[in-house]
């Protein structure tokens, strides 16, 4: 079988430009043209029609007296047309279509919402008997395999606050509790989880994370099957599909 080259094309202009606008996000302060060439390894003769453009399309402006560059406020405004969450889900739908093709069972895209799990998007399975997980429902987080997904994607300290207003969590003896953080603690470490409904009986949920931890931009995808099922379904293949879809999300927000 003959090897299957990667290609890649190459736009120095392009790359020149983003390699300005991504060296004054990170110093975060007005830089002269000199400072910037250096800084992104290049002479100041290479960058001088890139920061004209860059200045001429809005994206960056230049002080009256030191003549610094700095950002503008014009890649903040091109990032708050659509909220992350319009983004995710739009990115999202044809990985999860597929999702639910190859697995033959419904699938649902989550975030956290209030403190709750909030359910933005799902795809229904094209089997003739499906479930149906409602777009806005919300849910408990200590109570749902989503949620506890999700919370794996915090800080310990985000997540302590977070439980500390979980009207469930609150009633959990110590015991509980910790049952809790250990579960959340088993999805940082393997990546997933799977568990039969709190909520529901009958029903079990396979869920991944998506997006970058401690981030804004957190959401949880999860398959859901009538457990009754499972003798006659590979779990192993789910979770494989799940991951493949989980990959393409990710790579579609530039995680």
């Amino acid at each position: 079988m003959a090897e299957t080259t990667k290609v890649k094309y190459n736009a120095p202009a392009l790359d020149k430009g983003l390699d300005i606008i991504e060296f004054l996000s990170k110093e975060g302060i007005p830089l002269s043209q000199v400072e910037i060439a250096q800084g992104i390894n290049k002479t100041p003769s290479e960058i001088y029609r890139m920061l004209v453009c860059l200045e001429q399309r809005g994206y960056l402006i230049r002080g009256s007296n030191a003549g610094k560059y700095r950002l503008s406020l014009k890649m903040y405004s091109l990032s708050h047309t659509h909220t992350p969450f319009d983004e995710l889900k739009r990115v999202a739908h044809y990985p999860m279509q597929a999702l639910s093709e190859k697995t033959r069972q419904s699938c649902h895209l989550s975030i956290m919402n209030n403190d709750q799990l909030l359910i933005i998007s799902q795809m229904r399975s094209p089997n003739a008997v499906s479930l149906s997980i409602e777009e806005g429902t919300h849910f408990p987080l200590s109570m749902t395999t989503s949620g506890r997904v999700l919370l794996s994607m915090f800080s310990n300290e985000k997540r302590k606050n977070i439980l500390a207003r979980d009207v469930y969590f609150k009633k959990w003896n110590k015991t509980e509790q910790q049952s809790l953080f250990n579960s959340i603690n088993k999805v940082t470490e393997i990546g997933y989880r799977s568990a039969k409904s709190k909520l529901t009986s009958g029903i079990t949920d396979i869920a991944v994370p998506i997006g970058l931890n401690n981030s804004e931009l957190t959401a949880v995808l999860a398959v859901s099957i009538f457990s009754s099922s499972l003798e006659e379904l590979d779990i192993n293949k789910i979770l494989d599909e799940l991951k493949i879809a989980q990959q393409k999300i990710n790579q579609f927000i530039g995680g």
